[in-house]
């Protein structure tokens, strides 16, 4: 039987998606709606199989390998595992400088 985690997410990580979806919603609602059910769906998954999400490449390649992602086009969802508990720590839009973003919010 495989182990089970939990999911919680960052007060910053909750953030980071309200705004998301409030931006989206000023044209769509419906639309905003079906973005926040999909992200939240794929990040409360992890409970199951956290490993599967990639290491952050940005962060890789500053020597940097606790940080992984989960990818819901254009967003990332960023998180780390510890002991048995998933934290989600950032959505963020990969249209962005997502290096600049990543290492101001998890090196400095």
């Amino acid at each position: 039987m495989s182990k089970k985690y939990q999911v919680a997410w960052a007060a910053v990580a909750k953030n980071d998606l309200k705004q998301i979806i409030e931006y989206i919603a000023q044209d769509s609602p419906d639309n905003a709606s079906q973005i926040l059910n999909k992200i939240k769906q794929k990040a409360s998954d992890l409970y199951a199989m956290p490993d599967r999400g990639k290491i952050v490449p940005e962060l890789k390649d500053q020597g940097i390998h606790t940080y992984r992602e989960l990818i819901v086009a254009p967003w990332r969802i960023i998180y780390r595992i510890s002991d048995t508990t998933v934290y989600v720590l950032s959505v963020i839009d990969s249209r962005r400088n997502v290096e600049d973003i990543l290492l101001d919010r998890f090196v400095t």
